[in-house]
């Protein structure tokens, strides 16, 4: 490139862009530093070694794993479907599975006690027939949690599954392969990084998870208390302790995303 070319180029870029985009960092990136300034390191081991913390950060990470496995079961069918556009009225389904997205948390909690209470649409007969309890119980924090956090691998993986050029497809097709062996051999390998991405995105949501959770599974300590409602309950009587809390938190979403060294996400976002 000559200089006049990289003359001409910086003179086209958009500077007027800069100082609204530094507002924008600076924003985003002061809460953090504000929140490791006043964290009581002096005591950080000795509050992440109660025994009340280590429950909150164990149901956390299990129920926000099983969350994002139940998503990965249903959501990955779900979203070749809205991707193929195989089921009747796709743009309906599709955005019925964006609503939880926008549903404030709280509403999304008193929408699955509707549904999954004892007097709800299909709780009472879990209720009644099989004396099954989802409200207020550890596997209510995984409905709760799945809920909220299975519409980000979907829209993920459906933009994935839009990309695959279906010419491997059929070719696999012509050469005799059934369906199943085609979507598994041909078709999930080529969406593998839309997977990584939606299945983090998904998991982060889930272990951040509050406002659903403590209207549908409560707040127990060592049953539905997970990390986030720790860091609630905490600040109301010590606020170290909720910053230590939340520092813990802060530090499980930064070291996934770093081992991920943004490759993955780059390449799920751009499918």
């Amino acid at each position: 490139m000559s200089r006049t070319s990289k003359r001409r180029l910086r003179t086209a870029r958009p500077w007027f862009l800069l100082l609204p985009g530094a507002v924008a960092l600076t924003f985003l990136i002061v809460p953090l530093i504000a929140l490791l300034s006043q964290a009581p390191w002096g005591s950080f081991l000795q509050i992440l070694s109660n025994p009340a913390a280590l429950d909150a950060l164990r149901l956390s990470l299990e129920t926000s794993l099983m969350a994002t496995l139940v998503a990965l079961v249903f959501g990955v069918p779900l979203a070749w479907l809205l991707a193929r556009e195989v089921l009747p009225g796709t743009r309906f389904w599709r955005a019925l599975v964006l609503v939880p997205l926008l549903l404030p948390p709280v509403v999304a909690g008193v929408t699955l006690l509707a549904a999954f209470g004892r007097r709800g649409l299909v709780g009472q007969w879990l209720y009644n027939g099989l004396g099954v309890q989802l409200p207020f119980t550890t596997v209510g924090v995984i409905v709760a949690e799945a809920f909220v956090a299975m519409p980000f691998l979907i829209i993920t993986l459906e933009g994935g599954f839009r990309g695959v050029d279906r010419r491997y497809e059929e070719a696999a097709s012509t050469l005799g392969a059934s369906a199943w062996t085609t979507f598994r051999r041909i078709t999930l390998p080529m969406v593998w990084p839309a997977i990584v991405a939606g299945t983090v995105l998904c998991w982060a949501r889930a272990l951040g998870e509050f406002g659903a959770t403590i209207t549908f599974a409560g707040n127990f300590p060592g049953v539905t208390q997970t990390m986030p409602l720790a860091v609630y309950t905490a600040l109301e009587s010590d606020r170290g302790v909720a910053i230590a809390l939340s520092i813990v938190l802060l530090a499980v979403s930064v070291t996934v995303l770093v081992a991920l060294r943004g490759r993955y996400l780059r390449s799920g976002a751009s499918a």
